[in-house]
């Protein structure tokens, strides 16, 4: 059975919950650009002889240090020995996935690869750790999938 909710919140934002079986119809229909994408870096990894473990709903490699994490549909990628919140916020992603489809890329896949290469980037020009920066997840989709990600992990 399909179970599918997405709610206003009373701050404005909404609220997404889905189970497994409409995790997976929506990110191989609606979602399937990103979707499609993992398949492809997961069987390469696989080849490589890399293993994915689970998280949620969703697969996860665990792939060198120190640089966080790499959402594709239904697959991430994490650097080595993740935190459960780092997971559960790339996981999140992947419910963003379910219902932006289409859109997730432009939306914000590309806006929070930007983002993270300029903090990176200024953290390498001032040598101190994002600290002049707003808090990473105070835009509107890192937040969001964060919120998302663990939500979706209650009752599992």
């Amino acid at each position: 059975m399909i179970r599918l909710s997405v709610s206003a919140k009373a701050d404005g934002g909404l609220q997404m919950r889905m189970n497994k079986t409409a995790f997976y119809i929506l990110s191989f229909t609606w979602g399937s650009p990103l979707t499609l994408i993992g398949c492809l870096v997961a069987g390469v990894l696989m080849c490589l002889g890399y293993r994915p473990k689970k998280f949620g709903y969703s697969y996860y490699f665990e792939i060198g240090t120190d640089w966080g994490g790499l959402e594709m549909g239904v697959f991430f990628l994490t650097e080595k020995f993740p935190t459960k919140g780092m997971c559960a916020h790339e996981f999140g992603h992947g419910v963003q996935n379910c219902l932006y489809g289409f859109f997730m890329i432009p939306l914000i896949c590309i806006p929070s690869a930007i983002r993270y290469w300029y903090r990176e980037i200024i953290w390498h020009i001032s040598k101190q750790k994002y600290c002049h920066l707003p808090d990473y997840y105070s835009i509107w989709f890192e937040h969001q999938a964060t919120q998302w990600g663990v939500k979706n992990l209650e009752g599992e």
